[in-house]
């Protein structure tokens, strides 16, 4: 049986353990960005172009009978040229490279940028086979993001390529 004196210091212990969580469950507050920032992030993954050559009629009869496809595909995937352009500038160049052991794998980039909230230009390019020159996905368009707004890039083929959300 307890004491009260052991009753009441448990009430007073427990009663300020539950106090400090619950104060720094709720503070300070916690924010992701300042007050007048909005997100854009870049988020995609996607297969790289594979990079197919047409054989000629002679490597053609060189091979056996039921080897003689016209195209010459390898495995690996090509690497993925992407830029972004805020406002005209540059604001980010990378190449993705394919993963796996064979370089067959999906090509991925993940990158966050914080700005102003305001009206900007926003320009998005993607190669996806090196071989050939210039972008095969663009994507441009003037945005409008609010304070706090988070915006994303994304790509999907079935959509069209590259969007803004």
């Amino acid at each position: 049986m307890l004491k009260p004196t052991a009753l009441v210091g448990q009430v007073i212990l427990y009663g300020a353990f539950a106090a400090f969580i619950g104060y720094f469950a709720t503070s300070p507050r916690y924010r992701q960005v300042a007050d007048d920032i909005a997100l854009i992030k870049l988020s995609i993954s996607h297969l790289g172009d594979r990079e197919c050559r047409k054989r000629t009629p002679e490597e053609l009869a060189r091979l056996p009978p039921n080897m003689r496809a016209p195209m010459d595909c390898p495995r690996e995937r090509s690497d993925i040229r992407l830029e972004v352009d805020v406002d005209g500038q540059a604001a980010f160049r990378t190449i993705m490279h394919p993963t796996g052991l064979y370089k067959d794998g999906v090509s991925t980039v993940y990158k966050r940028f914080e700005l102003k909230a305001g009206t900007y230009q926003l320009a998005v390019r993607m190669n996806d086979n090196l071989i050939k020159p210039g972008f095969n996905f663009v994507k441009e368009a003037q945005i409008q993001l609010a304070p706090g707004q988070v915006m994303v890039i994304d790509f999907n083929p079935d959509r069209g390529g590259l969007f803004f959300k």
